[in-house]
């Protein structure tokens, strides 16, 4: 199921925003502790893959969704989910962005702030509709 395999795909870049390890035995250590099989591994790395080929594309369009806040007050938590959910938007065709969109909310609810699955949401929303 690709929901390990993005929530999995989010530890790696929220660890690697606040400056931890992301070497391939992390990534692989992770993935064999989130049971994902060959076929969610590969999503997974193929996602960390477009965030890190178009990580100044995907923050400087962030930026211009997101223009009440200074990136810096973005939560990491957050912005790792955004990074991710933004990369499936952008680089992932046969995804649906309400699919990428509805991911990205669930994993907020479960490793942010209360409030965080509405910002999130609301933050894809504006890119989507744009």
């Amino acid at each position: 199921m690709r929901s390990n395999a993005r929530e999995a795909a989010f530890q790696v870049v929220y660890a690697r925003l606040l400056g931890g390890d992301c070497t391939a035995g992390y990534r692989s250590a992770l993935y064999k502790q989130a049971k994902l099989n060959e076929e969610e591994r590969e999503f997974a790395e193929k996602l960390l893959s477009e965030v890190a080929a178009h990580e100044e594309e995907i923050a400087r369009r962030l930026g211009e969704t997101v223009t009440r806040f200074a990136d810096y007050r973005i939560y990491p938590t957050d912005k790792a989910i955004l990074y991710i959910a933004l990369a499936e938007i952008f680089y992932f065709d046969d995804i649906p962005p309400v699919v990428s969109a509805s991911e990205a909310a669930s994993i907020a609810r479960k490793y942010s702030t209360e409030k965080s699955a509405d910002f999130v949401n609301g933050v894809l929303g504006g890119v989507i509709n744009a």
